[in-house]
């Protein structure tokens, strides 16, 4: 059985079995909650088509929260992610892998801030970035829904050894506990569906993490919109790089698992006024407080 406290662990029994770390840890889930695997695979497929459906939502030109501080974003970049044949000035700037990847990540948070059903993957405030990189994946390098679903399940056993060793929560440890750990579920679901290693799965999500360290959550007026959407935009970025690292060859200094001890003691170090409190960074902002009485009054 595994543990899911080490990522060194998941990538040890994968290799000595020759096999995905999704592979494993869906004989694991099986055989721990005596389940036939088509049951959690049919699961997790249908967390698949809520993520689809939330896009779907999240690039509605007319779409708001109620706090009018999010929506309509995912209209504007999906529209500039698909502005073929226009002049230079127009195009993507990383292209359309990237450009797609944020119209999603954007998308999915708005939803979710627009109350819209979404996979808290593995928070509602961080619910962009995985979707973004499977979907993307699937439309853009012809990813099966197999794939997608078998790298569901890689991501979703990084983001159990993160939670069991630092947190996910942004009231514990500040956003890289929550986009932070999305990227380096994400980066990891890239890297498997790429055709990489385990041993490469491990380097992306170490360097996911430590790209992410020290973000800190200050939500304006207490909602998960400002600047929660953007970030989860700029945390399938740092995913998609660390991806590409790894699948280079590129290794992290610093193992995986010591990277996601730094993690926890940053965010045990953090103030409680950035740690999901709204009492500090750009809700304290003049901006930010004036945003809050507009708001609540």
């Amino acid at each position: 059985m595994l543990e899911y406290h080490s990522i060194a662990q998941l990538v040890n029994a994968a290799e000595e079995q020759g096999l995905r770390i999704s592979d494993i840890v869906l004989q694991d889930q099986a055989e721990a909650m005596e389940r036939p695997a088509e049951d959690l695979l049919q699961t997790m497929r249908n967390s698949l088509s809520v993520m689809r459906k939330s896009v779907e939502t999240g690039i509605r030109e007319d779409l708001r929260s109620a706090a009018g501080l999010s929506g309509g974003n995912g209209f504007l970049m999906n529209r500039y992610a698909n502005a073929d044949g226009v002049p230079l000035s127009g195009r993507p700037l990383a292209g359309a892998f990237c450009a797609k990847a944020l119209t999603k990540a954007i998308a999915v948070a708005e939803c979710n801030a627009c109350m819209g059903k979404i996979v808290a993957a593995p928070t509602a405030g961080s619910c962009g970035i995985l979707p973004a990189a499977i979907l993307t994946m699937m439309e853009e390098r012809g990813a099966s829904e197999d794939q997608a679903v078998m790298a569901l399940f890689t991501a979703g056993a990084l983001g159990m050894v993160i939670a069991n060793e630092a947190g996910i929560a942004g009231a514990q440890g500040g956003c890289q506990a929550e986009c932070g750990s999305a990227a380096a579920m994400a980066a990891g679901a890239l890297v498997e569906l790429a055709g990489g290693g385990p041993s490469q799965v491990a380097e992306a999500c170490a360097m996911a993490i430590k790209n992410q360290l020290g973000l800190v959550c200050d939500p304006v007026a207490g909602l998960v919109e400002v600047p929660c959407v953007k970030r989860n935009a700029g945390a399938v970025m740092c995913a998609i790089a660390a991806a590409d690292m790894a699948l280079a060859g590129i290794k992290s200094v610093i193992p995986v698992d010591e990277v996601i001890a730094a993690m926890r003691e940053i965010g045990e170090a953090l103030p409680p006024s950035l740690r999901e409190t709204a009492q500090g960074g750009l809700a304290a902002t003049p901006t930010g407080q004036a945003l809050k009485q507009r708001i609540f009054g």
